[in-house]
């Protein structure tokens, strides 16, 4: 499926560049793309070195084991053919966490280590289990209960509401989430994608990258009692000072409710951070040492990464310059009238499984021209926030563990899309018309 969907790709962009004439701008982008790819891997080392070293933190500490108890009844049903106790599932729930709370940074690099936990359960290198397929179908339906990023971009423009869209996107959100699910369930016991019909590959994916699981890593003794009493001191005063930055927020701001919007929107991350580290400390983690060991995973996972994430890169930029988008726009129009999806929302319907910034840059652009609180601003603001960029995350998580037969996952994952840009699109009119 893959191969088939990188072939379309290439082909389809020498077809459409030749038609609206923008061949010199494919020839262009198929040396960019390759450029930027790589400087995308380099950029997501460090913020894959970090977070990684961070887990390693919350590994030591035994709060992933914690998590994965207590998500267990969850994710025994959506994942059964994973062990139940396996640190994949653990990786799988942070991941889903970070997701749920905005916190792109941070989810990226746990679902990067839950693909690789995943395929050392996998009997069939390069072929995509039924998991794999489940978790990148998930993760790009992007179920997300605070949509920072786009809240952030609303309020620059000058929205009235910037939150306004949380509710709708919760709902798109959701309904782009169960049709990943059923879709992904429902393809795999398909004939046509069954892991038999497929070939294993000599791809060294994750059986290359040294990573120890989480029951490799030794628990920590109790630390003294000082130090769980300077860290109960440490956690008061960061709690005392988030408390006096919030009131000055509502004395700026004049609302609470806008000062609580600025203090999710803006603060979140930190506060993620400094309570891992306490809670480390508290364990009787040595903190620094864990982040620097678990650090070095990033650079194992980038070398593996590289080549994988090129390929589909380059074809994805390809696609993009030759036009192919604005052709699909033109076609596409009668059949979104008819489901009363707005013509000047397609283009960002289109573009988001692509690129993420493209997306991006196209929301802001409709949210200048037609309004952040129109209704073409709202239905552009909940898709921004209500799915993921389907091609990145198949290219970046199947990358890291070689997989070249993905099975049914794309078809899935562009599922995902479509209903949640059509959830987005009918939930906008029900809800803020």
């Amino acid at each position: 499926m893959l191969n088939a969907v990188w072939v379309l790709l290439i082909v389809g962009a020498l077809i459409c560049g030749a038609l609206a004439g923008n061949l010199q701008q494919v020839s262009h982008a198929s040396a960019e793309s390759a450029k930027r790819a790589v400087e995308l891997v380099i950029g997501l080392i460090g913020v894959m070195a970090f977070w990684l070293g961070l887990m390693r933190v919350l590994q030591r500490a035994g709060l992933v084991r914690t998590l994965t108890r207590l998500g267990r009844p969850i994710l025994v049903r959506l994942f059964p053919e994973v062990p139940p106790d396996h640190p994949a599932m653990g990786m799988i729930l942070m991941n889903m966490s970070a997701n749920v709370l905005g916190l792109g940074n941070a989810a990226t690099p746990f679902g990067l280590k839950a693909m690789v936990e995943l395929d050392r359960l996998n009997d069939k290198k390069g072929v995509a289990t039924n998991a794999m397929a489940l978790f990148l179908a998930i993760n790009t339906s992007h179920l997300a209960i605070l949509p920072t990023g786009i809240i952030a971009l609303r309020t620059s423009i000058g929205s009235a509401s910037p939150g306004a869209i949380i509710v709708t996107t919760l709902l798109a959100t959701s309904c782009s989430t169960l049709t990943a699910i059923v879709v992904a369930k429902t393809l795999c016991r398909l004939p046509l994608f069954a892991r038999d019909r497929f070939e294993a590959t000599d791809g060294e994916g994750a059986r290359a990258i040294d990573l120890p699981v989480v029951d490799d890593l030794a628990p920590t003794a109790a630390p003294p009692a000082w130090i769980r009493f300077a860290t109960v001191f440490l956690a008061t005063a960061a709690g005392g000072s988030l408390a006096f930055a919030l009131s000055r927020l509502v004395a700026n701001d004049g609302s609470v409710l806008e000062a609580l919007d600025t203090a999710v929107t803006q603060w979140t991350l930190v506060v993620l951070i400094v309570v891992f580290v306490l809670y480390g400390v508290f364990r009787g983690v040595k903190v620094f040492d864990c982040v620097v060991e678990g650090a070095k995973e990033a650079f194992q996972i980038a070398v593996k990464l590289v080549p994988f994430f090129i390929a589909l890169m380059v074809a994805i930029g390809m696609f993009r310059a030759s036009g192919a988008i604005d052709l699909l726009v033109r076609a596409l129009r009668p059949i979104t009238t008819m489901l009363a999806f707005p013509a000047e929302a397609l283009p960002m319907a289109l573009l988001r499984p692509f690129s993420g910034k493209a997306a991006f840059a196209v929301a802001a652009e409709t949210m200048k021209a037609h309004g952040a609180d129109s209704m073409i601003g709202y239905v552009v603001s909940t898709m921004q926030g209500s799915t993921d960029t389907t091609f990145y995350v198949v290219a970046l998580y199947f990358g890291v563990v070689a997989v070249k037969h993905a099975r049914h996952t794309i078809l899935a994952c562009l599922a995902a899309d479509l209903v949640g840009a059509l959830s987005a699109a009918w939930f906008c009119a029900w809800l803020l018309s």
